[in-house]
């Protein structure tokens, strides 16, 4: 065995200095314990590299941008992108303002929800074709929050009777605020379970729940609206019944104007929606009748029809970017299980639309990262004074209909929009509110044919069916935040139903064949001599078993 000796000393030449002297010492090093420290060597080489390459791997996830960006094919997709985003931008506008309405905010935070949030996902998300920025549901349940925390009665100037003055700009703030900070713990919340992996959650908000959750809220967005339709001013409401009582109430004199004006509207807005969608194969791009009834601005200007007739405006909208505010934190325990209904049902819509369209064009998005990307869009953008967000169905069909093929399409939708809040947002101060209240009814055209569903479902799954009613009632009656409790506890239901209740059959064989079916539905089966092939679909547990075994006797010894 090879020993290495000790170097005890090694001195200078005299010659050179008498003075200079190097003296090392060192144990004596067998094969053994160099192999040990080769091995350490080796171990930390391999270390370093997998921690590298694992770094490498997360910053690519936490911001996808980089695994796309530097390969961006600039002559295939950029003209597609820049349509699509003025397209989608075009729409941002009048929606960001007329869900602001709904939020219960002042309409410019509508706008600065259609920038920060759209921005930031640019960076965060993974999906390509979606659009992520106000939407009509997430809206309405913002709006029901603010108007509970922040009600007209704790801004009373004089006395709390019916005819009472309310300070609207203390009100108005204050709502702010309560928005601002649901955002924020909405953010939080996404951003928790992201990184918990928790994206499977969409599993357990089926189609069926979601698609009667949003039917329903369709039902309490039109309810809402009407009173701006219909230029009467009543009380929101929230809670149980708030549908019932709005309706009651409404049924008084109108403003005739502006019963007018929005009526007109929404026929304009139904018929250019119907064309889009009758010649969309032959239009390079959707007509834009949201911004062509924003015309009704100048009409409204030159009549001044709020002096004259009455007619009810968007009214002040400042000039420029707000500076970044730290939210009113004081508030989150009061609003913790409304910001997690909003984050889920938000995550639900948009994970929902984001499969659809990779699965037309081809790619895969992660629902975690989605989770993520939604958290810190929500989270970040709050500071600069925002309402939570999420995808939009309306506004995603066109940005993928006129040639959107990557994030790039929502980054150029934002800039228009930051164009508009910066430049020229002073021009939607005389704009008629019913004219919001007109957009918002047209858009939500598609969630009421989600009522098809009903024929649908009772001819392939009665258990379905319940689900979508159940949903859809109970969020109708019982408002959308106790709605959701109900029917997702109701889906709950139904899955230990079908694990308690399976389809059992005993199978045959098609003659001449390998295939085996019930032999209670097809006449041709045949059971195999002495044999007997039980079939439950369902797995076997504890609260189960006893049922199995009562299925299976029941099957093979009828007569016992």
């Amino acid at each position: 065995m090879p020993v290495f000796p000790p170097l005890e000393h090694v001195t200078a030449s005299e010659e050179l200095s008498a003075t200079l002297m190097y003296h090392v010492e060192r144990p004596v090093l067998n094969e053994v314990k160099r192999n040990e420290i080769f091995m350490l060597i080796v171990i930390s080489l391999l270390f370093f590299r997998c921690s590298s390459e694992k770094a490498k791997s997360v910053v690519f996830g936490f911001l996808p941008i980089l695994t796309w960006l530097p390969s961006y094919p600039l002559k295939q997709y950029l003209f597609g992108d820049i349509v699509s985003g003025i397209s989608a931008g075009v729409m941002q506008l009048p929606q960001g303002l007329a869900y602001a309405m709904l939020a219960a905010v002042p309409p410019v935070f509508g706008l600065y929800s259609s920038f920060y949030p759209v921005l930031l996902y640019t960076f965060f998300g993974t999906s390509k074709h979606i659009s992520i920025g106000t939407f009509a549901v997430i809206s309405l349940m913002i709006g029901g929050v603010a108007v509970r925390e922040a009600p007209d009665s704790m801004f009373a100037v004089n006395g709390t009777n019916a005819s009472q003055i309310v300070d609207f700009e203390a009100r108005d703030a204050r709502r702010v605020e309560v928005v601002v900070a649901m955002t924020t713990l909405v953010g939080i919340i996404q951003f928790v379970l992201g990184l918990l992996r928790f994206g499977f959650l969409a599993i357990y908000l089926t189609e069926p729940l979601v698609r009667g959750f949003t039917t329903a809220a369709a039902v309490h967005v039109s309810v809402s609206q009407i009173k701006y339709l219909l230029g009467v001013h009543t009380a929101r409401f929230n809670g149980p019944l708030s549908v019932v009582y709005v309706t009651f109430l409404i049924a008084r004199i109108t403003n005739v104007v502006t019963l007018i004006i929005g009526l007109v509207c929404t026929v304009f807005l139904y018929f250019i929606k119907d064309l889009n969608e009758r010649f969309k194969k032959k239009l390079p791009i959707p007509i834009p009748g949201e911004i062509i009834v924003i015309v009704s601005t100048g009409i409204s200007y030159g009549m001044v029809m709020s002096e004259n007739y009455g007619v009810e405006v968007v009214g002040k909208i400042p000039t420029g970017l707000l500076p970044p505010k730290i939210p009113d934190f004081s508030v989150f325990p009061s609003l913790f299980p409304d910001a997690f209904a909003i984050a889920v049902v938000g995550f639900s819509i948009a994970i929902s639309l984001a499969k659809i369209f990779a699965l037309k064009h081809g790619y895969s998005v992660d629902g975690n990262q989605e989770l993520i990307a939604l958290g810190l869009c929500n989270f970040m953008s709050s500071f600069f004074h925002t309402f939570a967000v999420t995808a939009s169905m309306s506004r995603s069909l066109v940005q993928e209909s006129t040639g959107g093929h990557t994030e790039i399409a929502g980054l150029l939708a934002s800039l228009l929009v930051l164009l508009v809040v910066v430049a020229i947002g002073f021009v939607f101060q005389p704009l008629p509110t019913t004219v919001l209240a007109a957009i918002i009814m047209v858009n939500l055209l598609g969630m009421f044919k989600q009522m098809k569903d009903i024929p649908a479902l009772w001819r392939t799954s009665k258990i379905e069916l319940a689900i979508w009613l159940v949903s859809f009632f109970a969020s109708v009656l019982l408002g959308l935040d106790y709605g959701l409790v109900v029917a997702m506890g109701f889906a709950i239901l139904t899955v230990i139903y079908r694990t308690q209740c399976p389809k059992n059959a005993l199978l045959g064989q098609i003659p001449d064949t390998g295939l085996y079916f019930d032999v209670d539905e097809y006449e041709e089966a045949e059971e195999c001599s002495g044999i007997k092939i039980f079939q439950s679909n369902t797995s076997i547990y504890f609260a189960n078993s006893d049922l199995y075994v009562s299925a299976l006797k029941a099957k093979v010894r009828p007569n016992a």
